[in-house]
């Protein structure tokens, strides 16, 4: 897998490369081109160099100074798209969580192969309410969220979930098996939610695997929670943030990723009989 916060600084540093090649293009020196701009020279260091990302003034400048006005539209588009890969949560979180569920809504009506590897908990499209009551409250309360939208955030994830059931969506999902055990809510909303996990297991849209936790992890062991949305996008969710993948080199790496993971699993009667017993085990 790419490190977490490598697209975000290719994506970036592509910019940059490509900005300091208009600049060579168009015979200008870091200092004329400062100069044009109206800015410092070490400032065109910075930004040739990834060291400082440019504004979207900046940019104008920028083509401007090299005479290719005419770039600005599509140099900002790279700008804001390296921008949104990666999303800090604090940031994200400040009005509640209900907008961020709300945001991913399209994203998810258009995907129609969805591939889901969780090594820590059940991911949302398989969640009962009850589950994702409780990562909510505990989201909101370890982040400090002063917006207390956790019933709205659930219901729009509960509403987004039709997807599972209607249309000619596809889910792959892998679970390590320790994700059965975790005990997010306690072991009432635990047993409900495996309990879930055993009706939708037969579902036409659905292939549910798990990976045994005595599975042979010398080719690939346990990596972040990753979600890949057909072959465009991968959102990537960890501690401080969230990453969003849409190079197609590194969307491949997570796709193939995926498979080598999906090599140790099991499936059907073996998957169920893993379930079951995580649920006999809560009494």
């Amino acid at each position: 897998m790419p490190s977490p916060h490598s697209g975000a600084q290719l994506a970036r540093q592509a910019l940059a490369d490509r900005l300091r090649e208009l600049r060579l293009d168009a015979g200008l020196t870091s200092r004329a081109l400062a100069a044009a701009a109206g800015w410092h020279e070490a400032k065109t260091s910075r930004i040739e160099h990834g060291k400082k990302a440019p504004s979207e003034a900046d940019v104008r400048a920028w083509a401007d100074a090299c005479g290719r006005a005419e770039l600005v539209a599509e140099l900002i588009a790279e700008l804001r798209a390296a921008d949104s890969m990666w999303l800090d949560w604090r940031r994200a979180e400040r009005s509640g969580l209900k907008h961020l569920n709300v945001a991913v809504r399209d994203l998810y009506e258009r995907t129609r192969r969805f591939r889901i590897y969780s090594s820590v908990m059940i991911p949302g499209p398989v969640q009962t309410a009850d589950y994702v009551t409780a990562v909510l409250t505990a989201i909101r309360r370890r982040r400090g969220v002063t917006v207390d939208d956790v019933a709205a955030a659930v219901a729009e994830r509960m509403a987004r979930q039709h997807i599972v059931y209607e249309g000619d969506h596809r889910f792959a999902i892998l679970l390590e098996e320790g994700t059965l055990k975790m005990r997010i809510g306690g072991p009432a909303v635990l047993a409900g939610q495996l309990r879930h996990l055993l009706a939708i297991q037969n579902l036409p849209s659905m292939a549910l695997g798990i990976i045994p936790a005595d599975a042979d992890r010398s080719a690939y062991w346990p990596v972040e929670m990753f979600f890949c949305f057909d072959d465009a996008q991968v959102n990537v969710e960890l501690v401080s943030g969230f990453l969003t993948v849409t190079s197609p080199r590194e969307v491949a790496m997570y796709t193939d990723g995926f498979a080598d993971l999906a090599a140790s699993a099991v499936y059907g009667q073996q998957a169920r009989e893993l379930i079951v017993s995580a649920l006999e085990a809560l009494g």
